[in-house]
């Protein structure tokens, strides 16, 4: 399949890209959304990516917009110092595309999808730790705990003892092989998810270490966003959800108020006037009509947050 931006015409339209402007896309992957930011306006992009193949696939797309595409193999959590690395200080908008890129799900031997038989690996910087390093050498205990923290699987501890069980007859190598012994060890779900699909989100998370890489990239890119700046960021699990919508609303100023019934609390100083606005109060959603053209888009939520101008922030 080839690659499909999901959710392309909201990013656009949230992310507002205008001439003269200096804007990040912190998840090249394909280039949709690079392409269609560079078309939208006369501005120009950084593009970042930990996986060499997407920065390699990029450069006939730099070479349609000479000195207006800038490509740099970088982790978007690091993307404040990569771009101080080069004179860039502050930006106007900012897009993550958090979920894996249809050329990593596509290639078998990168080892991310259930759909195809290939090495065990999901490294998307092709280095480190591989899964099927952790999938045989992780205790049962650990085994467990990661699947169900990351994949949010209850049948975590059934699977843990399964791959236990295959692994001391031959290493786990590659992803059939793990996908089958999990399939053995649960249930069929009835929404018709594959049963392994939670167990290789979990280890594809812990591989890339991804919540880690989210949680540094909201800090950087807030500190990055010039007075005016667009961040809107499309996940694709709970887990990485969860995160955005916490850090968006804190700097929105909507994190939990004191509790009406503790007077004490309420006799603090009242809060500064928050740097941030919400464009998105509640996540953006695909339309039916996206989900059926490209089922990937399914899980996304889009949303979008804006540094306010310094006069309406003080």
């Amino acid at each position: 399949m080839s690659h499909v931006p999901v959710l392309l015409p909201e990013v656009l339209a949230h992310l507002a890209p205008a001439a003269g402007e200096t804007l990040l896309d912190g998840t090249f992957g394909g280039g949709g959304y690079a392409r269609a930011i560079l078309e939208a306006a006369p501005c120009t992009l950084w593009a970042l990516d930990r996986d060499p193949d997407a920065i390699a696939r990029g450069a006939a797309l730099a070479a349609r917009f000479p000195g207006r595409l800038h490509l740099l193999q970088a982790r978007f959590g690091d993307m404040a110092a990569e771009l101080a690395a080069r004179g860039v200080t502050a930006l106007d908008g900012i897009v993550l595309d958090l979920g894996v890129s249809s050329f990593q799900l596509d290639e078998a031997e990168r080892g991310f999808s259930l759909r195809f038989d290939g090495p065990l690996d999901m490294r998307m910087e092709k280095a480190g730790p591989s899964a099927a390093d952790l999938v045989n050498t992780l205790g049962e205990r650990e085994l467990a705990a990661l699947v169900w923290e990351l994949g949010e699987e209850r049948h975590s501890r059934r699977i843990a003892r399964a791959i236990l069980a295959a692994r001391a007859e031959a290493p786990i190598l590659s992803t059939g092989r793990l996908a089958e012994v999990v399939r053995a060890a649960v249930p069929r779900d009835p929404s018709g998810l594959h049963p392994a699909t939670r167990a290789f989100q979990a280890l594809r998370i812990k591989v890339n270490d991804e919540l880690g890489e989210v949680s540094r990239a909201l800090e950087s890119a807030m500190a990055l966003m010039a007075p005016g700046a667009r961040l809107v960021i499309v996940s694709f699990h709970s887990l990485e959800d969860r995160l955005v919508k916490r850090a968006f609303q804190e700097a929105a100023g909507r994190s939990p108020r004191a509790s009406r019934h503790d007077p004490g609390a309420l006799l603090g100083a009242p809060p500064a006037a928050a740097p941030f606005r919400l464009l998105t109060p509640r996540s953006v959603r695909p339309t039916p009509a996206e989900c059926a053209a490209n089922p990937r888009a399914r899980s996304a939520h889009l949303r979008a947050l804006q540094r306010l101008p310094e006069s309406a922030a003080a």
